[in-house]
């Protein structure tokens, strides 16, 4: 098959002919073409209706060099593309600031925000998706335009049933009514990349058909290649740290396979193997012998919108409970297995009758490598402790530094940065807040935004905004911890083994505090497991890493019952034989002591965690008693008194004989200070 000159409006009809490729050796780039050149398209292999779902789709992948060398000898063209971006923004914004000088912003916003609206539909995709990113944000942008950019996420003007008819004709083979039992005769929604029918199969299950637009390759490719122009202009001329040559490409590539839908079908059954199983969680089945690169066929949802908060009330469903369902799944995709969903927006978010989280589309995901999810980790866990030093030293990890770089100056503005958003408590915290905070800091000092950062960042912020647009109050980060606290005392891995003695150990003890909150939060995570937390506790803490845990615990229960002896003898002596109250003569202080108070905290805590059975755990404790680890910890604990009491001892000894007689004209006696330190 070959491509004409002037065929631009049969490849509207005809499909194919709007996804050419380059004539580049990977076969990794497809775009279209109306220049007078003939290119080559590959033969597409018959696929049977029974193949592996790998072998279903092209090699469909962003080649950024490829497409710089195809639009380099084409200027013309990408002059031209960027003139029909430029004008129609610039004269927004124009109108916009000639509203704000006659003092018509309100009067006319209505309007504007349907031009906007517009105006970014007619951009194409690239740029739809920025309006629905901003869709999600009613912290950033007004309540009309919201009205109006939420249209974006499913509401754009469709294209012809023809054009579709002949995608899914060429795509499975057969005409649409006699694959699909019944099939709606216009599209029940239309989004950036495609439109989705409601159909049936001849089987009876009801199912969505998602079709792809016609010429999406071209526009999207040509955009990228615009985007990535910019970027490098910019981050040249206006020397900024940041690669945003890099971000545009992990965008690129995000959306390059967002159009291969038989990707986005391996998306879909990868996050149900890895999520679906989470309560309030439910992934749709995909329908593998209706899908193929350009139509998709999956199980049809029927839902609300999380935005539609009437509805929902009317329902009976809690829209607050669905977003916390949300968050948990969210961080179960970042932090523990890093497949996540770079789309949440409420286009992709569907409420159940049942009450269950319906995700919708899969076309855009990414990873996050297990250094970056570890590194995310210890950030918070350093962040929430005011650790700044640790925390620089978590940028350099997570590549927001370069290793090279003098972190000593960074340390104390991280400080004063951070001082008014830690200033409360961890429930206070929300995601904006700290990103915003930590946008002053790029500007000075030798910050960076990586490449993989920016997918997070978006996935987190478009969550957060649905989040506020249900509950203007709700913390993003503060429904966090409890998933946070659950991993530091569960996960085995080094990095938070480290991270947990970090947070509990400091040079003035044990901090039982950190310890209350972290069990308080931990019991309140849905698949917080005790028994689990408990005997990786336990297997850490007498493992080779555990020994310096081991020694601090050591040098506590020493400290606290030496404490707690010396007052209780104090007391015995007060009560029972007239002696002088604990340290009223101030000759000789208690030490420091808190009592049994913080594990009496402790044990209610754990009494009101699911799981937690003292019984069951009696058998296993006393198992403990005859591991050399243990017995070695009670040696030092035995000794560590014994010295503690020999030191007192000699102390009282030199105390009384600096205590002078009394003097032959009946003055009070002379008490000189003890030779000996007080701190023991």
């Amino acid at each position: 098959m070959k491509t004409e000159a002037g065929v631009q409006a049969k490849t509207q009809v005809q499909g194919s002919a709007g996804d050419r490729p380059l004539p580049h050796p990977s076969r990794s780039l497809t775009i279209v073409t109306v220049e007078s050149e003939t290119i080559p398209e590959p033969e597409e292999p018959l696929i049977p209706d029974d193949a592996d779902p790998a072998t279903l789709a092209k090699d469909l992948r962003y080649d950024p060099i490829a497409i710089t060398q195809y639009y380099d000898r084409r200027p013309l063209q990408a002059f031209g593309r960027l003139l029909g971006i430029f004008m129609p923004l610039l004269w927004f914004f124009l109108v916009l600031w000639w509203d704000r000088r006659r003092g018509k912003v309100q009067v006319n916003q209505r309007q504007r925000a349907i031009q906007l609206r517009e105006t970014l539909t007619q951009l194409g995709p690239a740029f739809i998706k920025v309006g629905q990113a901003l869709s999600t944000r009613p912290d950033l942008v007004p309540p009309l335009y919201l009205e109006e950019l939420a249209q974006l996420q499913d509401q754009l003007p469709p294209f012809s049933n023809e054009v579709a008819y002949w995608f899914i004709e060429e795509e499975l083979g057969g005409k649409p009514l006699d694959i699909y039992a019944k099939l709606t005769p216009e599209p029940v929604s239309a989004a950036s990349l495609g439109q989705v029918y409601k159909g049936q199969l001849h089987t009876g299950e009801i199912v969505a058909v998602k079709v792809q637009r016609p010429g999406l390759a071209e526009r999207i490719t040509l955009d990228l290649y615009i985007l990535r122009r910019l970027a490098n202009w910019g981050q040249k001329r206006l020397k900024l740290r940041s690669n945003l040559v890099a971000i545009m490409d992990e965008f690129g590539a995000r959306i390059f396979e967002e159009m291969d839908y038989a990707h986005e079908g391996r998306n879909a059954e990868r996050f149900a193997k890895l999520y679906g199983h989470l309560p309030g969680i439910y992934v749709p089945r995909i329908y593998w012998q209706y899908t193929r690169r350009r139509v998709l066929t999956m199980e049809w949802i029927a839902g609300t919108k999380l935005t539609k908060l009437e509805e929902l009330s009317k329902q009976g469903i809690n829209a607050t409970e669905l977003i916390e369902v949300g968050v948990q799944c969210s961080l179960r995709q970042l932090l523990e297995y890093g497949f996540f969903h770079a789309d949440p927006h409420p286009g992709n978010l569907m409420a159940m009758p049942n009450g269950k989280l319906a995700y919708l589309d899969f076309g855009m995901m990414s990873e996050v490598k297990p250094y970056q999810r570890y590194g995310l980790i210890e950030a918070v866990v350093h962040m929430v402790n005011r650790d700044f030093e640790r925390l620089v030293e978590d940028y350099v990890k997570l590549e927001f530094l370069d290793p090279e770089t003098d972190l000593r100056p960074i340390v104390p503005a991280l400080a004063n940065v951070f001082s008014d958003a830690l200033g409360a408590s961890v429930a206070d915290l929300n995601f904006k807040s700290i990103t915003d905070q930590l946008s002053e800091l790029m500007y000075e000092y030798p910050f960076k935004v990586p490449a993989y950062y920016a997918l997070i960042i978006r996935s987190l912020v478009t969550l957060e905004g649905i989040a506020i647009n249900v509950d203007p109050n709700f913390k993003v980060l503060s429904k966090a911890y409890p998933y946070i606290a659950k991993r530091l005392l569960t996960d085995p891995a080094p990095e938070l083994r480290a991270s947990l003695r970090d947070l509990l150990f400091r040079d003035d003890g044990f901090r039982w505090n950190r310890l209350e909150n972290l069990l308080r939060n931990a019991r309140t995570s849905t698949d917080y497991d005790f028994d689990q937390a408990f005997d990786q506790a336990i297997e850490f803490l007498l493992s080779e890493r555990g020994a310096l845990i081991r020694h601090r615990i050591t040098e506590e229960l020493v400290q606290q019952l030496d404490a707690f002896s010396v007052k209780t003898v104090q007391t015995i002596a007060h009560r029972w034989f007239g002696g002088p109250e604990p340290s009223a003569n101030g000759a000789q202080p208690a030490p420091r002591s808190q009592g049994l108070e913080p594990v009496q905290r402790i044990l209610a805590i754990l009494q009101e965690t699911p799981g937690f059975d003292p019984v069951q755990k009696l058998p296993a404790l006393a198992g403990l008693l005859f591991r050399p680890e243990v017995q070695e910890m009670g040696q030092q604990v035995v000794s560590g008194l014994a010295q503690r009491a020999i030191v007192r001892l000699i102390r009282e000894i030199l105390l009384r004989e600096e205590v002078e007689p009394i003097a032959s004209n009946g003055k009070e006696p002379i008490v000189r200070q003890p030779s000996l330190p007080m701190s023991q």
